[in-house]
């Protein structure tokens, strides 16, 4: 949730809406839907609402049905939904609460009541979303983790399947890293690479890019939808960005400043066991790069033969 949260309001009756409404518009921004299907609408529209009041009888569709559909879409399951109801009775919280419900309020409600229950769910929700990000976040540069990487990785092959697209890795390894961080300092190094990752994520500009840290000096990049000759053009323009950085590394053998070696591969992800084939060939040409020399592009297209197209010197 970012600056104001959003409240949903979801009732038939504009009274009860603006009973609610004028409960909480001085601490959230509010929104309203008179329908089911209004509900819905909106809550599917980005912007989402960070939290959903919803009435329990409506004609045509009910709260409880409108719920069950709200958490089985995955665009809409993570949006909590409290029932406001004149149904005082544990079967029908029970009722409620299956159908995926965090909390009731009953009519008539008191102010302090609908500001309390929205606040402390908006507060739980806010605890799982940083909890979320920071099981798959790297906590030194940001960057997704190898957690991350590995569902994403899965989840690319899967979709570019469907589509019957080419997914290409990028994996990048930063030179002589060990030597840097023995004669400046695990301080220094930890800022190169939080450097390298603000290199990565300015290179990098198409959404559905994935930079993640996967070790500790080194990185991937996920590039659905592209095709080798692409991929080794990023990974050019990652390599000279980071090189002009002229970041001094003294004790490197390549260059007076920090390197980094990169590997291309793509996979066509009808191909069985496409993710792991893919990683273990860009990691085949990141050896490849730092055997010839390193401070260099080395890409090659699955299943193609080493000494056929594709290759950099």
């Amino acid at each position: 949730m970012i600056g104001q949260p959003t409240i949903l309001i979801v009732d038939d009756e504009p009274a009860n809406i603006e009973a609610l409404a004028s409960s909480l518009e001085e601490l959230y921004e509010v929104q309203f839907a008179l329908s089911g299907q209004e509900a819905l609408a909106r809550a599917r529209m980005s912007p989402q609402p960070d939290l959903i009041l919803l009435d329990v009888i409506m004609p045509e569709m009910d709260g409880f049905a409108i719920c069950r559909l709200l958490k089985v879409d995955r665009r809409t399951v993570d949006i909590p939904v409290i029932f406001v109801t004149a149904l005082a009775n544990p079967d029908e919280e029970a009722k409620g609460f299956d159908c995926g419900a965090v909390d009731f309020i009953i009519k008539p409600f008191k102010d302090v009541v609908v500001q309390a229950r929205v606040r402390n769910h908006l507060e739980i929700k806010r605890t799982r979303e940083l909890l979320q990000r920071l099981a798959v976040t790297d906590s030194l540069t940001g960057l997704a983790n190898r957690r991350h990487f590995e569902d994403a990785l899965a989840h690319e092959v899967n979709r570019q399947r469907r589509r019957r697209g080419d997914l290409a890795l990028v994996l990048i390894d930063v030179d002589f890293f060990k030597q840097y961080n023995d004669y400046y300092g695990h301080p220094a190094g930890d800022y190169i690479l939080k450097t390298l990752a603000e290199a990565l994520s300015s290179t990098l500009r198409r959404p559905a890019d994935l930079i993640a840290r996967i070790g500790g000096e080194e990185f991937a990049c996920l590039l659905p939808e592209t095709e080798l000759a692409g991929a080794m053009a990023v990974a050019e323009r990652i390599r000279s960005n980071i090189e002009a950085l002229a970041m001094p590394h003294i004790h490197s053998s390549v260059a007076p400043y920090v390197t980094v070696s990169l590997g291309v591969a793509i996979v066509d992800s009808a191909e069985p066991d496409a993710s792991a084939k893919l990683y273990k060939l860009a990691d085949a040409q990141l050896y490849k790069a730092k055997q010839r020399g390193r401070n260099r592009v080395v890409g090659i297209e699955m299943p193609v033969l080493e000494s056929a197209r594709g290759m950099v010197p």
